[in-house]
């Protein structure tokens, strides 16, 4: 695993953030924009939630690897065990652990707060992130069939569950 060390999210760290998310945007069907987002929309589409386990991964050099988070899955009471998961990494960076470090970290801070389910929402049309949630534990447990549409293709949202 490449060295890198993980550190709360703040907001100096939101226009790298966003960067990492825009560059998905513009190169994957990892995110359900088509278009870049501006820094106001990027925090909006995160949600980001005080309290909440929020992550970022720096290599040795100081530059982002990635980054991750939970949010409450949904405001409804009933729903106060249930976190959803974000998380990405730069280009560069997939397939050398840092994804799984910034997981752990992610479900420890969940078990603290008393979060038994965290439930992922992936695009069919994301391979990479689909193989990477199940590898982890993470349960398909229904999809929104051709729900969406991107760049002229059609797409489901799958959505996952891991139970801590």
């Amino acid at each position: 695993m490449m060295e890198v060390e993980l550190l709360p999210l703040s907001l100096d760290d939101m226009e790298e953030m966003a960067g990492i998310f825009n560059h998905y945007v513009e190169h994957s069907f990892a995110t359900y924009t088509e278009t870049p987002v501006s820094m106001a929309r990027f925090e909006g589409l995160m949600n980001f939630t005080p309290g909440y386990p929020a992550f970022v991964a720096r290599d040795s050099g100081g530059s982002l690897a990635g980054f991750g988070l939970l949010r409450p899955y949904s405001p409804i009471p009933a729903f106060d065990r249930a976190a959803e998961l974000t998380c990405f990494l730069a280009k560069g960076y997939t397939g050398r652990g840092i994804g799984s470090m910034i997981l752990q970290a992610l479900e420890s801070g969940a078990v603290e707060l008393g979060i038994k389910s965290i439930v992922a929402t992936v695009s069919s049309l994301n391979e990479g992130s689909l193989r990477f949630h199940r590898a982890r534990g993470f349960v398909e447990q229904g999809r929104l069939v051709g729900i969406g549409s991107r760049n002229g293709r059609r797409f489901d949202v799958v959505y996952l569950q891991k139970m801590l």
